[in-house]
């Protein structure tokens, strides 16, 4: 499509060379070859420019080029959920969605609380009704009252070993919005942030596609648990200076989606020396902050700062941190991000840029009322944890039995699920082949390690948080079979060669092939 758009300037400017040409045509030349070539050319353009559709020509190239990553196998898999969802009662054998980072284990809390308080979500204050009050036009700052709840509640899962002021805080219509947001204060079109792979596939969307911001990976490896190391940085930096991008800094996820690990204090430390010797930006995005359920504990990158004393030095302006309500309070319909920065000049700007993505005057009212009671709080995040340990627990045994492992995780509403052994080869086509049994016949939606941008096959997420006990158990039981019948047949890699085992970087290849291979084309959403 872009193509078309694209083709068009370039046709005329053929057929100007070829008229050129033509006027100093005197008899067999040169000039002769040269313009029925160019005239060729020039109608073969033209020709590609009336092939694209005409609605199409009138439309931006944003509009009109696939450049948004929904043809990702994240994605797809979502896609293919949508047509065959599975249901108890209704469809017993559908598709069982374990592709996504949804929190509904707590919502018998949040229901609780507002039964016991009816006011806020009446939006009434004291009695009396102040609907109109919300309905009108509220500025772009946010509501004070909800603001302080945001940053108190925030300060509170970090064991308020760090505190944060409402007025570096600037709210988002989510964590989508505000990394974005982010990424138009810091880069301009073309400079590049590094994040460490495996990465949450959605960030090829929201860091790039509006932006046209480059992402250059970290690439960490099993070797020693995805941690991000000194080596990998300085690799990943290179390699944007190799392409020519102008690295303007390091985008990491704590806890990790899809890793489900906190970062270390180390690896913190190595991360803020980086940022220091490159001069350059850190945003730490931490919207599974209060997931953490076991040890190690979490550590925000604004502890690291205060330990180092940074607050009076040039880095304190260059760390960022994107929250949100979507995963600690499992509200993502709710839409509630925010961008915290110590940076004015950040903070202005991002401030300005919320207007095109606002939380409602009503959803911030009745969050305020909720965050502000301490002792909800304080029984939710406790509660919270203790069942998402108990809920990981259970999907990590259950595949322990199938001959699945996991890696070690202590944060997260999902696994990285370690799948190599059951690949034909060691290979990225392997992988893709796996996936597609999984999601057609075993009928689980699961993402792929590829689509992460895993540099080794065989990974996947797989989340446990969004569905009942029950169905998790059944889809367990599931992949247990497969695994048992997928052995039997010799499927396995180790009954098959690995000589394609060269091919498992290739980049992007994955995006190309899930949308290629298929019997249709998928439907842009």
């Amino acid at each position: 499509m872009e193509r078309g758009l694209k083709v068009k300037d370039v046709a005329d400017i053929f057929q100007q060379g070829s008229i050129w040409a033509r006027e100093r045509v005197e008899g067999p030349s040169l000039a002769w070859t040269l313009w029925v070539t160019l005239a060729t050319f020039s109608q073969i353009c033209c020709r590609l420019v009336a092939d694209t559709p005409i609605k199409m020509r009138h439309l931006s190239t944003k509009a009109t080029f696939n450049s948004h990553g929904q043809d990702s196998s994240y994605f797809l898999g979502w896609e293919e959920y949508e047509k065959n969802p599975y249901d108890e009662v209704q469809n017993p054998k559908g598709i069982i969605q374990m592709g996504l980072a949804e929190n509904q284990l707590s919502f018998d809390l949040l229901e609780s609380w507002l039964e016991k308080n009816p006011e806020p979500a009446g939006f009434k204050r004291d009695g009396k009704s102040i609907f109109r009050e919300l309905a009108l036009f509220q500025d772009y700052h946010g509501l004070p009252a909800f603001k302080r709840a945001l940053v108190e509640f925030m300060a509170e899962i970090r064991g308020n070993r760090v505190s944060f002021d409402p007025n570096h805080m600037v709210l988002t219509a989510g964590a989508t919005s505000a990394n974005e947001t982010l990424m138009f204060c810091l880069a301009e079109p073309g400079e590049a942030f590094l994040l460490p792979t495996p990465y949450y596939p959605g960030f090829d969307r929201d860091l790039k596609w509006r932006t046209e911001a480059e992402i250059v990976p970290i690439h960490c490896t099993s070797s020693n648990d995805f941690q991000i190391t000194e080596t990998a940085l300085e690799a990943a930096y290179h390699e944007a200076q190799q392409r020519n991008l102008r690295v303007k800094g390091v985008l990491v996820t704590n806890p990790s989606n899809p890793l489900g690990t906190t970062l270390s204090r180390s690896e913190l430390n190595l991360l803020i020396s980086f940022i220091t010797t490159k001069g350059i930006h850190l945003i730490s995005d931490e919207i599974y902050s209060g997931t953490v359920f076991s040890s190690p504990g979490f550590v925000s990158v604004m502890e690291v700062l205060k330990d180092r004393n940074c607050d009076k030095s040039e880095v304190w302006n260059r760390v960022h941190i994107v929250c949100s309500l979507s995963k600690d309070l499992g509200l993502p319909g709710f839409r509630v991000g925010a961008i915290y920065s110590n940076d004015d000049m950040v903070v202005a700007a991002s401030t300005k840029m919320s207007s095109f993505g606002l939380v409602s005057s009503q959803t911030q009212y009745l969050l305020s009322a909720l965050l502000s009671d301490k002792k909800f709080t304080k029984n939710y995040i406790s509660e919270n944890q203790k069942r998402l340990k108990k809920r990981q627990n259970m999907l990590v045994m259950g595949l322990e039995r199938a001959g699945i492992s996991c890696l070690k995780s202590n944060a997260g509403l999902f696994c990285w699920v370690n799948m190599r052994h059951l690949l034909r080869s060691d290979s990225f086509e392997a992988e893709m082949e796996l996936w597609k049994k999984i999601v057609y016949d075993v009928r689980l939606n699961i993402s792929p390690g590829s689509s992460c941008h895993c540099t080794e096959p065989g990974w996947f997420r797989v989340c446990f948080a969004n569905m009942t006990e029950e169905t998790l158990d059944l889809a367990i039981q599931r992949l247990k079979d497969f695994v048992v019948e997928h052995t039997a047949n010799g499927h396995s890699k180790s009954n098959n060669s690995s000589k394609n085992s060269n091919r498992k970087l290739l980049p992007k290849w994955v995006l190309r092939l899930s949308s290629s291979d298929r019997d249709h084309k998928p439907d842009e959403r």
